[in-house]
């Protein structure tokens, strides 16, 4: 009777213990309803962000950036078949506008290349765990000659340790509740501010009121005058700081007060 008893409840713990979230995800952010993620495995490589660091982002160019994580688990938006310096990234995520948001034959080494539109009028959906790092996207349309066309482009959420980072790709219109209610809580958002191909900048600015994150990092944009208009759009809650690299590093503890930061793109 007594060893029953151990048996069913080392039955009950391990159940327990295989539902607990994992600590190296994100908990600021909200997850997807009705979208359970299995684990996913991927090369990884020891990283070589700063000591006390979560998370470092390095931007390649346009809309392309490297994220790389403390586990050394390495993801690149928009690829377009460049990926920078260093290794093979594990993660790329990708939308179709343009031939540069995407490439239709990625590196075979790349284990996770997600797009962000579905085929024949479907909708994407992705969500992937690769050690700390976990990615997801959400669903947007685009408006082309053609008129709206549904589900054509992705948000993608990074989630990782207490940080949430959105990549809002090649987005063409404000977002509904239900997007944000899926987005949940972020950090760290990169947005587009050409102000033609994607939206004004007035409405990427409404975006970004919309979603409140506490770092603003512009991509797809084409000289300083987009970045000096966007910084007025933003105002006194998010003013602008130029970085001098490419290349920054954050943990929670960085985030500090709101802030336009504009990172002079790399190579790629």
């Amino acid at each position: 009777m007594i060893s029953r008893s151990i048996c069913a409840l080392a039955f009950v713990l391990s159940l327990a213990v295989s539902v607990m979230p994992s600590t190296s995800l994100a908990r600021g952010c909200f997850p997807l309803a009705g979208r359970e993620a299995g684990p996913q495995f991927a090369s990884m490589q020891l990283s070589v962000i700063p000591e006390g660091k979560t998370v470092e982002i390095t931007y390649l160019g346009h809309s392309s950036f490297t994220i790389e994580t403390r586990e050394g688990v390495r993801a690149v938006t928009d690829y377009h078949g460049v990926h920078g310096a260093g290794a093979l990234p594990g993660i790329v995520t990708m939308n179709n506008a343009h031939n540069t948001h995407y490439t239709p034959f990625p590196d075979p080494g790349i284990d996770h290349a997600l797009r962000g539109w579905g085929e024949n009028n479907t909708m994407a959906v992705h969500d992937v765990e690769v050690g700390d790092l976990r990615v997801r996207n959400i669903p947007t349309s685009v408006h082309g000659r053609a008129g709206a066309q549904a589900n054509s482009n992705s948000i993608f959420v990074f989630e990782t340790e207490d940080l949430c980072l959105a990549h809002l790709g090649h987005l063409h219109h404000v977002l509904t509740d239900t997007h944000l209610g899926e987005l949940g809580i972020i950090d760290i958002l990169f947005v587009p501010i050409d102000g033609a191909y994607t939206m004004s900048l007035p409405e990427m600015a409404m975006v970004v009121q919309q979603i409140r994150p506490k770092i603003v990092i512009p991509m797809h944009f084409f000289g300083q005058q987009a970045t000096d208009r966007f910084a007025t759009l933003l105002g006194d809650e998010w003013p602008m700081q130029e970085a001098s690299s490419s290349r920054i590093a954050f943990s929670r503890a960085d985030l500090g007060q709101s802030r336009f930061l504009v990172l002079p793109p790399g190579r790629g």
